[in-house]
């Protein structure tokens, strides 16, 4: 599969100081193999360092974390490519990103790797018992077939009053993400499993540290703007079930993947607790019957829970860490919440981006050193 074409980053950028930004491309082949270590190996983490290694010829990618999959929470979360409303990020900007991810993951979903990757489409609707202010959603061109519902496929929802039908994609989660670690393998990247503490612990062997902690990004930097919203699904065997449905509100949801379902779901803010509740479980799947009372028959029910690490906005800027007379070049990619799937690609690319800004300035750095 070739890689997606780089797109010109729209600029929210917190530009590098000190070190000045060439006007010119950097020479990479003339300077030292840029080291760049991504903090965080969920799907952020991975998609960024996969990104980094496609965008940049001649530099070295690990990705550092205590948790990969099956146990982080991407493995929980359903996949399903519907845009999630960020409300400190301009809407033009969410359109750009969720586009950029549908555009890559419909060239997978086209290829022979589909199966491996577990990206397929699946059509279905999305139901409001109230009427949305928002006609049609900023989304409705990059999905396929966006229209609004008619009245005969709303009498199978009598409880709601108007309907969206579209196809869109999914990722069968714990697939993607081994798929993303073999590509950055096979791209030269490496995997190491450790707890980073503090990012300065990566200061003497890496030039670059992109930071895609998610929700432990609260402490790792100290990030008091981010905070979990808990969600529990429940993964269960009807495979007679091939259509999505989500109800507006985002609090009942039927998702069929490649190997299960997932029913949905919580939004718990601020709540941290990882073991399932099983009054939550019985809720999540009455409602969810409600909408398709064929699932009373579903087998194999299987509980998880994740913590959305939600901001109001991602953060993807650049910053310099300084202590005493040095400094540490960061990329801060983080804070999707509910909506990572949606936007995954396109907040790489403009990781990506602001990495090859970084080197940039690293090259400057070190020729004015020379002089």
């Amino acid at each position: 599969m070739k890689p997606m074409a780089e797109r010109a980053g729209i600029s929210i950028n917190v530009p590098c100081q000190g070190a000045g930004i060439p006007t010119t491309a950097p020479d990479y082949q003339n300077m030292a193999k840029p080291k760049v270590a991504v903090v965080g190996a969920g799907l952020i983490g991975l998609s960024t360092a996969v990104c980094i290694l496609e965008s940049v010829s001649d530099c070295s990618v690990s990705v550092i974390a205590d948790i990969f999959t099956p146990n982080t929470t991407s493995d929980v979360a359903a996949g399903m490519l519907i845009p999630h409303i960020y409300p400190d990020t301009p809407v033009h900007q969410q359109k750009q990103w969720f586009k950029e991810t549908f555009d890559y993951l419909s060239v997978i979903c086209n290829s022979s790797e589909a199966s491996e990757a577990g990206i397929h489409l699946v059509s279905g609707w999305q139901i409001f018992k109230t009427i949305p202010d928002e006609k049609p959603p900023f989304w409705s061109d990059v999905v396929l077939g966006y229209r609004s519902m008619t009245e005969k496929e709303m009498k199978k929802f009598p409880q709601h009053k108007c309907g969206q039908a579209f196809t869109t994609l999914k990722c069968d989660c714990p697939s993607y993400l081994l798929w993303l670690e073999k590509r950055l393998k096979e791209k030269g990247g490496q995997v190491h499993a450790r707890k980073i503490e503090d990012l300065w612990e990566l200061h003497n062997n890496y030039d670059i540290i992109v930071n895609c902690s998610g929700i432990g990004s609260r402490k790792l930097v100290g990030d008091l703007e981010i905070y979990p919203i808990r969600g529990q699904v429940l993964k269960v065997q009807a495979p007679w079930v091939t259509h999505f449905i989500r109800d507006g509100d985002g609090l009942a949801y039927i998702y069929p993947g490649m190997h299960n379902v997932t029913l949905g779901g919580t939004r718990q803010k601020g709540n941290w607790k990882l073991t399932p509740d099983p009054s939550t479980t019985k809720n999540i799947f009455s409602r969810c019957c409600a909408l398709e009372p064929s699932l009373q028959t579903a087998q194999d029910i299987k509980v998880r829970v994740g913590l959305r690490p939600f901001r109001s906005a991602v953060r993807l800027q650049k910053e310099i860490l300084v202590r005493g007379s040095e400094k540490l070049l960061v990329v801060h990619n983080y804070g999707h919440g509910s909506g990572g799937f949606s936007v995954h690609q396109g907040t790489a690319q403009e990781a990506t981006q602001l990495v090859k800004e970084c080197m940039a300035a690293l090259e400057m750095s070190r020729h004015k050193a020379k002089l």
